[in-house]
Formats: C-alpha cells, structure tokens, sequence
C-alpha cells in the first residue's frame, strides 16, 4: 500500500494499547481537571496526550492512538511538523510579542501576503489577522456591515461559527453552543441550506428555497451579508448540492450583499484544494480562516476584496495578540509544508482510500444511511431502521473505537455523524487500520 507522505517523526506510526483507556496517569489527571476545569469545558477523549506526530497521538500511559481527528483539523501537516517546530523556535529566540499595532513585524505582513496569493480570486486583496476562528468570523461581520452600511446578517440551518456573542447567533445548532447563554446578538437570520442525502433537493432547488426565505424574511435592502461554511463541519459534514454555492454567490453579486466563506474547517488542503471554495469555482468576497492555518498555534485571518476590507475606519479592526509574531511564524511554516508537501494530494489519496472503504461497508449495512466529503474531512451518517438519524448508535461506535485507541469525532445538528479529520500526513496503512477499528466498531454496535 502506498504511504501518504509525513513530516518526519520519531513517534513510530503504530497503534499500541498498554494500558486500558484511559490509563491510571489520564485517569489521575483527569481527576485533577474536574477539580480545576469546569464540567463545560468537556473533552471527548479521556486520555492525556503527552506527545503526537504524523497519525498518532501518544498518551501518558504510553498508549498510542490513531489520530483521526487532528485536534478538530488543525494539526493537517501534522503535530509538531519540523517546519513549523524550527520556525517556531527561531522567533521565539528573536522576540515573542509587541503587538502589530505598536511596532509592526514583518511576519504578519508576510502571512497577509500568503493569504491574499493564495485565496480564491485574482483581485486585488487585503487580510488582516486575529486569533480564533470566531474572532474572525465577528471581524467579516464587522467589515461585510460597515462596507454597505446595511446591518442584517443571514446565517444556515447546520451552521457553526463558534461561541462567542455574535458566532453564537450564526451558529444554528442549541446544546452544547447556545443553550442559556442568551440573549444573542441581533439582526441575524437564519435560512434553509442544501443538505442533499435529506432534503433530496437539486442545488437551484435548494437554492430559490433559500432566497424567497431571505426575500420575504430579510428583505435584499437590509443584507449586508450571507455567511456559509462550503462543506457545513459541526452541522455534518453537509456538501451542497451542485449549483447552490454557485447560485448562491451569484445572486449576492447581482444584490450588493458581501459573500463570506467560513473556510476555517475546510481551509488548507484539508478537502483535497488549499480551499474548499475552488471545488465549486466560486470566489468569496471574504474568506474566514483559522484551524489549518498555523499548524496548531492560535491564527486567523478575514482576506477579502480590498474595497471591502479598507472599509473600516483606521484602528476599526485588530487586537492585541492578533497575528502574534510566533503564529505568524508557524503559519509561514505550516503553509510552505502544504505546498512543499503536497498535502492537498496527500489529502485526495485519504478521500479515495476512506470512502472506498466506507461506501464498501455501506453496501452491506443499512445503518450507514451516508458517506459524504471531500478530501481528509469525510463524514458517515448512521440512520436506523426507518432512516432516522440514529445519535445513540454514534456514540456507541465512537465509545468503541476510543477503547480500541482511535481518535474518532462526532458532528451533525441530530448528533449522528461520525467525522474523520486525520492529518494529512497520516501514513495511509495507519489510515487503513483505523477504519478496520471504526468499522469493527460498527459491526459490534
């Protein structure tokens, strides 16, 4: 079997269970993280990691699981990939911060530079840099309002755009995001997606569904944006039927209204293109990056169309830790190990080997109602006997293949969607063994 290319790593690339999971170390730790930590703050996986490269993570106990989750697809070079841990080194040698608003560095400048080469589109572009993805998110929101000086916002069902204030209106799914933490922030809307294996609509279908809803709820003279994720991430995975996206940046241009693509899941080789966005041929007139983008350091970016992102006044946009010397350094790093690397193709060869196995799998058991995504970010939907998502099914599976040492995640708005993120430097043998146990999993459920 061919090998995805790895950032080297000494960790051998191997599976090992030498304790129960979790082991008498994680099991002490967390211990300590319920006395320290509150209950909100949950985790998914009750080990401890101590070290990680290519596709594992090793734990305290010494155990060594298959990474098919990537820290939710923000290690896609990989843990600790060598690039990103010499870049990282030398400038915390040289200096660690003095915030790009006092004295300016030439790092930030060189990302923003990256970012806007390397964006969809041609035009002429600017990017301004921040912290978390939805502190970027907030930001497109910001500049997409003051550019048309219009104030109303619409967002999709199975929608995520993080926790904060206004991220947590965009966002559609209630527990564990939004649940009692409103009121939220006004004049944002919500309307219909394309979510082809349910709604088992066309794209121009789907597409005129959502417009008359934002016609006749929004009104085109209030909207000043429509955000979307291209492939929907905490909502399932959701890739739009063919037409929607396309229609859908259409009918913005044709109205004013600011198009912003939430690329922070899918951004950086994690579908097989350095941006979901380039499947569909649609260039956003801003793009909202994070997770990939700095190979595991705090980073995000808003790069849009220049008109757009000089709209604010001077000082309108920034922060103080926004676009930190050290994350600005790894991004370089993590970006140049994308190209170098190939990992968008390291990702296309994850997509051909997993769905193969998976829609294989799906032929003979009635219970994965569908496999869907592109690249390393691929996504089973299990249905019961009459098609219903099937959320109690999910997590027996992903219980046991935690057990059995697999990094594996959930999504989806009904909790039924089991996620594959792994590092595209995963070596594809590994891969492989990590489906047998996913699979494995789902024979014993």
């Amino acid at each position: 079997m061919t090998t995805t290319p790895t950032s080297t790593t000494d960790l051998p690339q191997v599976r090992q269970l030498v304790t129960s999971i979790p082991g008498p170390r994680s099991y002490e730790l967390m211990r300590r993280k319920l006395a320290a930590v509150p209950t909100a703050v949950g985790t998914t996986m009750p080990v401890f990691a101590a070290r990680a490269g290519g596709g594992v993570v090793v734990d305290v106990d010494g155990n060594s699981l298959i990474d098919l989750g990537s820290g939710i697809a923000v290690t896609g070079v990989g843990n600790s990939a060598p690039r990103v841990v010499a870049a990282v080194t030398e400038q915390v040698a040289d200096f660690t911060h003095t915030c790009f608003m006092i004295t300016p560095y030439e790092q930030y400048v060189a990302v923003a530079e990256k970012l806007n080469a390397l964006t969809p589109g041609d035009h002429d572009k600017r990017t301004a840099l921040f912290n978390s993805g939805a502190e970027a998110v907030e930001n497109a929101v910001k500049i997409a309002r003051v550019a048309t000086g219009r104030t109303a916002v619409v967002a999709f069902d199975h929608a995520y755009h993080g926790r904060t204030s206004l991220t947590m209106a965009l966002t559609a799914k209630v527990k564990p995001y939004k649940d009692g933490f409103g009121p939220f922030s006004p004049e944002v809307y919500r309307t219909s997606a394309s979510y082809p294996y349910r709604d088992r609509l066309t794209g121009q279908e789907a597409l005129d569904r959502a417009i008359a809803q934002i016609t006749t709820q929004v009104g085109v003279a209030n909207l000043a944006a429509v955000i979307i994720e291209p492939i929907q991430g905490e909502g399932g995975f959701i890739v739009p039927a063919d037409g929607f996206l396309e229609g859908l940046v259409a009918w913005c241009r044709e109205n004013g209204v600011v198009f912003i693509a939430d690329e922070v899941q899918t951004g950086f080789a994690r579908t097989g293109a350095m941006f979901a966005s380039e499947h569909f041929g649609i260039v956003p007139d801003l793009v909202v990056t994070a997770k990939g983008i700095a190979g595991g350091l705090p980073l995000s970016a808003v790069t849009g169309r220049a008109e757009l992102m000089d709209a604010p006044g001077a000082g309108g946009l920034g922060g103080t830790y926004g676009g930190n010397p050290i994350a600005c350094a790894a991004a370089l790093a993590a970006i140049e190990t994308y190209e170098a690397d190939d990992l968008a193709g390291a990702a296309r060869a994850i997509e051909e080997l997993a769905v193969g196995r998976l829609r294989a799998a799906q032929e003979g058991d009635h219970r994965i109602g569908d496999v869907r995504g592109l690249g390393a970010m691929i996504a089973v939907e299990l249905v019961d006997d009459e098609g219903n998502p099937d959320a109690a099914l999910t997590q027996r599976v992903v219980r046991a293949a935690h057990a059995q040492g697999v990094i594996v995640l959930t999504c989806g708005t009904y909790g039924n969607v089991v996620r594959l993120l792994p590092p595209l430097t995963i070596p594809l043998e590994l891969l492989a063994e990590g489906l047998d146990v996913l699979l494995d999993a789902l024979a014993g459920a």
